[in-house]
C-alpha cells in the first residue's frame, strides 16, 4: 500500500508596482516545483499559525518583514502520489527590509501581464484568477494525477470546468486547463453545438434559439444556438452536446439522433462585466430533429432565460442586420443550412 502524507504550508505573493515577486525553483533536484515559478512560502512549524508561518518564510526567503497581508483562502493540493497539502494563500502588499538571495532558486520582481507565461501549475492559475478577481475568501481544491496534469478542480464545494488545450492542427496537446483561466489566455479548446429544427409549413425550417442568462460570463441576455457547451476534460463532443441538451433545455436525446453538420473555429477578444474575455474554440456543429415542444422544456435557470422558435430565414436576417443582441455566427448559419439542403 502506497504510503499517505499529509502537509500543512503557507504561500505568499508580494505584489508592488502592478508586478509580483516570484520565486523560479531551480535549485533542489528532487524538487517536486523543479522549474515552476511560485510565490513564497513554505511548511509549518509546530505550534505556528498560518500567519506566524507566512511571516518567517517570507523574512527567511525575501529578507522582507511583512507589514501587513491579508489571508486570501485555503488551497487542497492532492498530488495523486499520495500526498495531500492543505495550504493557506496569503498576499502583501506592504513590506519592510532589505532583499536577499533565496536558496531554493531566484526571485523576480514579474510584471502582472507577464505571469501567464511563466511556467505555472495550472492549478496556481487559477487562484491567481482568482485572486485578481478580489473573490471573496474561498476553499479551492486541485487534485493532479501524479505528474503535472490537472485531473479535477473544486471552488468552495462547486467542480470547475477543466478544458484539453488543442494545439493548431485542433489534437489535444496533454495541457488540462480551467474554463476561467482558458478563457484569460485564449487557450483553443472544444465545444460542441447543437441546433434543434423543426419543418416549417411553409416548407422550410425554423431553428430553436436560446435567450442566454443575464449572470453568464460572455454575452449575457443574447440570442444564441439551441444548446452548446464546452467538451470537459475527458468528454468526447457528441457526449458533450447530448449533455448540453439535456441540462440547458431538458431535451433527453439518444446519440444517434444528432446528426453531424461539421467543424467550425473562431477567435474573438471581448469584455464582458468589466473582464477581458479572449475565447479561441473549435466547434462541432450538430442537428437535432426530434421533439421539442417549448411548453415542456425544463430551462437551466442559471444559462438559458428563454426559448424561442424563428424561421431559418429570420434567424439569418437578424444575425445579418443585428436587429436584435446575439452572439450566432453567420458561417454556422451557412452550414446548418447546406446541410438542410435549403
Amino acid at each position: 500500500m502506497a504510503e499517505r502524507m499529509e502537509h500543512m504550508s503557507t504561500l505568499c505573493y508580494l505584489k508592488r508596482d502592478g508586478q509580483y515577486l516570484m520565486l523560479h525553483r531551480t535549485v533542489k533536484k528532487n524538487d517536486v516545483n523543479k522549474d515552476k515559478w511560485i510565490g513564497v512560502g513554505g511548511h509549518f512549524e509546530l505550534g505556528e499559525s498560518p500567519e506566524e508561518c507566512i511571516c518567517r518564510e517570507v523574512k527567511e526567503e525575501t529578507g522582507y518583514t511583512l507589514t501587513s497581508f491579508r489571508y486570501r483562502g485555503l488551497v487542497t493540493f492532492l498530488s495523486g502520489n499520495g500526498v495531500t497539502e492543505y495550504m493557506s494563500l496569503f498576499t502583501a502588499e506592504e513590506f519592510e527590509g532589505v532583499p536577499i538571495d533565496c536558496d531554493e532558486g531566484q526571485l523576480e520582481w514579474i510584471p502582472a501581464e507577464r505571469l501567464w507565461s511563466l511556467n505555472l501549475w495550472e492549478g496556481d492559475k487559477i487562484f491567481f484568477r482568482l485572486l485578481d478577481e478580489e473573490r471573496p475568501f474561498f476553499s479551492l481544491k486541485l487534485v493532479y494525477d501524479g505528474k503535472s496534469r490537472l485531473t479535477e478542480a473544486a471552488l468552495d464545494g462547486r467542480p470547475l470546468e477543466l478544458f484539453d488545450v488543442l494545439d493548431e492542427n485542433g489534437k489535444p496537446t496533454g495541457i488540462v486547463r480551467e474554463r476561467g483561466v482558458a478563457h484569460l489566455d485564449g487557450s483553443l479548446h472544444m465545444t460542441a453545438h447543437v441546433w434543434v429544427v423543426r419543418e416549417s409549413k411553409e416548407g422550410g425550417y425554423d431553428v430553436l434559439l436560446q435567450k442566454r442568462s443575464r449572470d453568464k460570463d460572455s454575452y449575457p441576455g443574447c440570442y444564441d444556438v439551441s444548446a452548446a457547451g464546452h467538451v470537459r476534460a475527458p468528454e468526447g463532443c457528441l457526449e458533450t452536446a447530448v449533455r448540453e441538451l439535456s441540462e440547458e433545455l431538458g431535451i433527453s436525446a439518444a446519440p444517434a439522433e444528432l446528426q453531424y453538420v461539421g467543424e467550425r473555429r473562431c477567435k474573438i477578444s471581448e469584455t464582458f462585466h468589466g473582464r477581458p474575455f479572449l475565447d479561441y474554440e473549435l466547434s462541432r456543429v450538430y442537428v437535432y430533429a426530434g421533439q421539442a415542444d417549448i411548453s415542456t422544456l425544463k430551462l437551466q435557470d442559471e444559462e438559458v432565460e428563454a426559448v424561442c422558435w424563428m424561421a431559418l430565414a429570420q434567424c439569418e436576417r437578424l444575425v445579418r442586420e443585428n436587429t436584435k443582441p446575439h452572439c450566432i455566427w453567420p458561417e454556422e448559419l451557412a452550414m446548418l443550412r447546406s446541410f438542410l439542403g435549403i
